[in-house]
């Protein structure tokens, strides 16, 4: 059976049209999306040149982005005024045009024709919209067989669509990407500060801790209670500072496991005994909640400690005077669950995921009234997670808050 020519062109035209849409929606590089559209435009229409020229809205300007002409590069970035310009009048009415003799037309923008020395006889600008927003215009010039006439407009404004959806995917990916890069770069820069300044502070802390502990067990009075103060201050400044170079050797990846078999009663009982002074200070029991037969782990002993230390002066902080902390052990399979309770203030539903995260805290003005940079139930985590474990926070707010954090069991090996 014989096609009629104008049914084979149809044919032909909507053939590329679903080619081109099966790789405007498989593809996220911008600067190739570019270029197949204004080629497909060209082809589909029959004309010598394309061009898409976008909204830059930092300028308010239109600028080409991409064309396909003879002389296609000197085009690249050239800006066209929205006023007083084709494109302009397209980008602004949100609707198609077809100029049958720019040269004539006082809107046409000679400026790009003697800047190429190129003639536009004939143009079909048709706007790209995104959601109903103008983002720019896609434009043919020089049809090469006869004027341009509703179906080419039909065609171009197609593809425009298409091609409108695909060009603001690519640039939110893209944005997406860069904002990314400078987030990481953001986070180096922070974490080389806190391994630069946590190293510096080391030395002179060690001098101020020294010189006044030897000062201390001299001075009498007033003179030694002011000292005793002097001291606290510098214990929580050495505290803050071995925070910061834990976080460091976590994030670097470069923290090391020294492993030893050990009883989890006998490291919580050593972890109570040296916060019992500042639970005393606000009136609050602790209250461990232990197996009599020991519990042993394989585990960085030290590490462990710090997890503990950090999750019980957590509770201890957020706890008010006259409350209760309780710490508990609880097995499940091939690992081991250890508590840390309280009755404290508790924790807003929504921030439960978020507290593990580095320098997060959940209340300005809580942490103003506590103190702490809001790094230990990160480093606990990072830890926690270097065993092989995992932690989690339960809370109800106003009534307190439950830390868990599972290692695995030490599981007796087979006489061999």
């Amino acid at each position: 059976m014989n096609v009629p020519r104008s049914h084979e062109n149809r044919l032909r035209e909507l053939e590329t049209m679903v080619r081109v849409t099966r790789t405007l929606t498989s593809t996220l590089d911008l600067e190739r999306l570019l270029r197949l559209i204004i080629r497909t435009a060209a082809e589909l229409v029959n004309s010598q040149g394309a061009s898409i020229i976008l909204h830059d809205r930092r300028t308010d300007a239109l600028v080409f982005r991409a064309a396909y002409s003879p002389k296609s590069d000197a085009l690249l970035n050239m800006q066209v005024p929205i006023e007083g310009s084709i494109a302009g009048t397209v980008f602004k009415t949100r609707e198609p045009l077809i100029v049958q003799d720019p040269q004539a037309d006082p809107r046409h923008y000679d400026q790009v024709d003697r800047a190429i020395e190129f003639e536009t006889h004939s143009l079909l600008a048709v706007p790209m919209l995104f959601k109903e927003r103008p983002i720019g215009v896609l434009e043919a010039v020089n049809k090469q067989d006869a004027p341009f006439d509703q179906h080419d407009v039909q065609t171009l404004s197609t593809l425009a669509a298409q091609a409108a959806v695909a060009i603001e995917n690519a640039r939110l990916v893209t944005e997406l990407q860069e904002a990314n890069a400078r987030l990481a770069e953001l986070d180096r820069l922070k974490s080389d500060f806190i391994a630069i300044a946590s190293h510096e502070l080391r030395t002179p802390l060690g001098l101020i801790l020294g010189y006044a502990s030897f000062l201390r067990e001299e001075a009498e009075g007033a003179t030694s209670a002011q000292l005793d103060k002097v001291l606290q201050a510098a214990l929580q400044l050495k505290g803050l500072i071995e925070d910061m170079v834990n976080l460091t050797h976590l994030e670097a990846g470069n923290a090391e496991l020294h492993l030893s078999e050990f009883a989890l009663q006998d490291l919580i009982r050593e972890t109570v005994a040296a916060q019992q002074e500042f639970a005393a200070s606000k009136t609050i029991t602790i209250t461990p909640s232990l197996p009599a037969a020991p519990v042993n782990v394989r585990a960085d002993r030290e590490k462990i400690g710090i997890v503990l230390n950090n999750l019980l002066n957590n509770a201890i902080k957020f706890t008010a005077a006259g409350g209760q902390v309780r710490i508990s052990i609880r097995h499940q399979p091939g690992m081991v669950a250890i508590s840390v309770a309280d009755t404290g203030i508790g924790i807003p539903p929504d921030e439960l995921e978020r507290i593990f995260d580095r320098f997060y805290q959940v209340e300005s003005h809580l942490t103003r009234h506590t103190g702490g940079m809001g790094l230990g139930l990160s480093i606990a985590r990072g830890m926690v997670e270097l065993h092989g474990g995992r932690i989690w926070a339960e809370s109800v707010l106003g009534r307190g808050s439950r830390f868990t954090f599972t290692l695995p069991l030490l599981t007796k090996r087979a006489p061999t």
